[in-house]
């Protein structure tokens, strides 16, 4: 009676074991969806830079006013601030060793300095 109640229990063992190992594999299949099903997963990365975008340029036109006064700084200008942008230039006042001083800058890509 001992022999058949441990081959009993063998045989439980063995096959307690087979189902343990092909219900695991199905459990990892199981998807869990609360909410809307047909709406489209986030992309959580980020935008591309406007120039890669259709419809914008690569970089921008015309001189940058910050681009300005550091050029200004750099010519000897102290508190240099941009007063006025037309289409064709870019004005800088600040202060010179000689006083207030203005300088002018083409309204290009890169500034150029056109009078001090």
């Amino acid at each position: 009676m001992m022999q058949f109640l441990a081959k009993a229990g063998l045989a439980v063992m063995l096959t307690a074991g087979t189902l343990a190992g092909t219900v695991a594999p199905a459990a990892a299949q199981l998807n869990i969806i609360i909410g809307d099903q047909d709406r489209a997963p986030r992309d959580y990365r980020r935008p591309p830079p406007d120039y890669e975008r259709p419809g914008f340029d690569r970089r921008p036109r015309g001189c940058d006013p910050r681009l300005a006064e550091d050029m200004a700084r750099d010519y000897g200008f102290r508190r240099a601030r941009v007063v006025d942008i037309t289409p064709r230039r870019v004005i800088v006042q600040g202060w010179t060793r000689r006083g207030p001083g203005e300088m002018s800058f083409a309204n290009v890509r890169g500034c150029p300095a056109i009078r001090r």
